[in-house]
């Protein structure tokens, strides 16, 4: 190791030492922290199922740059990359329509058989897998509905096809013997003002407890609703809203999703966590960045992902939430998006973890707010970078944005030759 990153922190040691913050404890227990990163920004969500299919369900993305995944044994390639620059083991997030087989099957069909490429490299490489069932970019989602639609026909579809997913879920976490998060998030809505919102919802509901009706064992799969406030064509009204899934969540023991950008501009998630928490059985956590509306940018180390690190910490939630990100970039190198993206989200709970929470407590609950507030302010220049290095350097991946040169290698000797 570079004698001057360990200097560094050994000084950083005793720093947080002198508060008592041991931050070799801290960095064993952010090593048992999962990221689940999701595939779909390695080839800007087009999958392999329905590859020329028209992206749908409000989902856009912008930007041609170079070396898009084609395949699977590409995108695979892809993900091993991005982890070998990532500290930590982690999990990949798959929607359905990346599995890989040569057969041609319908998301009604889908069965383990076709994902099992995924799980013998998951096996190989010691990483968890999550799923989602892909209710977009179909032509049976093409005027907007799925699990909601009025017609009875499409609507089985459609819960045979989240019947099918969780089925694919409940395999990988067999398999890994890794817990598999099977997310359901659906683009359901209306462009403009309904006559009647209630009836969609109903049909939602009993779609959900007819896909929801097999129990299984909740070591190897967990099932996950996500809300979303609007979406392009249905910017007036959405069947699953955040009221709706948070009352069907904490009724059937379900994990509720909180997407970072499926809320109001002004809302954010971080201080929806605690007040979850407590009634919730778990929660799945969708790390995004959005900009104006929910357009999924690359998350950075913002004031917002650092509050949510600080929930997830100090209200020691870890244990019940499961962290993913979901965002899409097409503009930028696509590993570097997740280089990018995950190492931030462990930044923030590592920055979090080396904060004085005791004091900080024992300050609010006397009243101390000026304590509060200044230790609060002075930590913000404590030297997390030391900690960051040594942790980055200990777990084997280029310091600092020394990764940035593996990228620009990576793509000059292997995306760049995908062509188109």
């Amino acid at each position: 190791m570079n004698s001057e990153i360990e200097k560094s922190y050994e000084a950083a040691k005793r720093l947080y030492a002198s508060h008592g913050i041991d931050t070799d404890s801290v960095l064993e227990k952010l090593k048992n922290v999962k990221i689940s990163m999701h595939c779909w920004q390695g080839d800007d969500v087009r999958g392999f199922l329905n590859r020329d299919q028209d992206l749908t369900g409000g989902i856009s993305v912008t930007g041609n740059y170079p070396g898009a995944a084609r395949t699977p044994a590409e995108l695979r390639a892809d993900l091993e990359k991005a982890f070998s620059l990532i500290p930590g083991k982690h999990k990949v997030n798959l929607h359905a329509i990346y599995a890989d087989t040569e057969e041609k099957v319908e998301l009604d069909k889908i069965e383990p058989k076709h994902y099992e490429s995924w799980v013998e490299w998951a096996k190989e490489h010691g990483l968890g897998l999550d799923f989602n069932p892909t209710c977009f970019s179909h032509e049976k989602s093409s005027d907007g509905f799925t699990l909601s639609h009025p017609d009875p026909a499409i609507r089985q579809f459609w819960i045979d096809h989240c019947k099918a997913s969780r089925k694919v879920g409940a395999y990988f976490g067999e398999q890994l013997g890794q817990t598999c998060v099977t997310n359901v998030w659906i683009p359901d809505g209306f462009k403009d003002v309904p006559s009647d919102r209630l009836a969609p919802r109903r049909r939602l509901k009993d779609a959900l407890d007819e896909v929801f009706a097999e129990e299984l064992d909740p070591r190897h799969h967990l099932d996950a609703v996500e809300s979303k406030l609007f979406g392009l064509g249905s910017e007036a009204y959405v069947v699953g809203s955040h009221e709706f899934y948070m009352g069907y969540g904490l009724q059937k023991g379900k994990l509720i999703c909180l997407d970072a950008g499926h809320f109001h501009p002004t809302e954010v998630i971080s201080n929806k966590l605690s007040a979850l928490s407590l009634f919730a059985d778990g929660i799945l956590l969708h790390v995004s960045r959005p900009m104006r509306w929910d357009s999924d940018h690359v998350v950075t180390l913002d004031d917002e992902l650092l509050e949510i690190g600080k929930e997830l910490v100090h209200g020691d939630l870890l244990g019940k939430t499961y962290i993913g990100l979901d965002f899409f970039d097409g503009s930028i190198n696509r590993v570097a998006a997740w280089v990018i993206g995950t190492r931030n989200t462990i930044k923030s709970l590592l920055r979090a973890m080396l904060e004085p929470i005791e004091a900080l407590r024992q300050a609010e609950l006397a009243g101390d707010y000026t304590t509060r507030l200044a230790l609060t302010e002075e930590f913000k220049s404590y030297p997390f970078g030391a900690v960051w290095d040594y942790y980055c350097a200990t777990s084997g991946v280029p310091v600092r944005e020394e990764w940035l040169a593996e990228v620009k290698g990576y793509e000059r000797d292997v995306l760049l030759k995908r062509g188109g």
